[in-house]
């Protein structure tokens, strides 16, 4: 089981994977032309996991983990890989944002 950091066209998703090849965003960042919004996944209503404007891509990191969305998957004690992987392929299901 991984928690990690991966790419994405503009900010980095927070990544679950149970096994080799299975992903699932569980949060993440993107930067925009007025700061840098990010959100933590969850499975209700709860817009205190979604904030706009962090100054840095370290404040947007540590906004998502505090909020330990892997433990919504039935991990726990997990470490979080901080360095990112590579960029996704656009379309592909880690990329939420695929091109028009």
């Amino acid at each position: 089981m991984r928690v990690y950091w991966k790419d994405m066209r503009r900010g980095q998703n927070l990544i679950f994977s149970e096994q080799e090849g299975q992903e699932e965003v569980i949060g993440g960042f993107r930067e925009t032309s007025r700061g840098i919004d990010a959100y933590a996944q969850t499975f209700g209503y709860e817009p205190g996991r979604s904030q706009k404007g962090f100054p840095s891509v370290e404040d947007a990191r540590e906004f998502v983990e505090s909020f330990r969305p892997w433990e919504l998957h039935g991990a726990q004690d997990v470490t979080v890989e901080r360095q990112a992987g590579p960029v996704s392929e656009p379309g592909s299901i880690a990329d939420p944002d695929p091109p028009a």
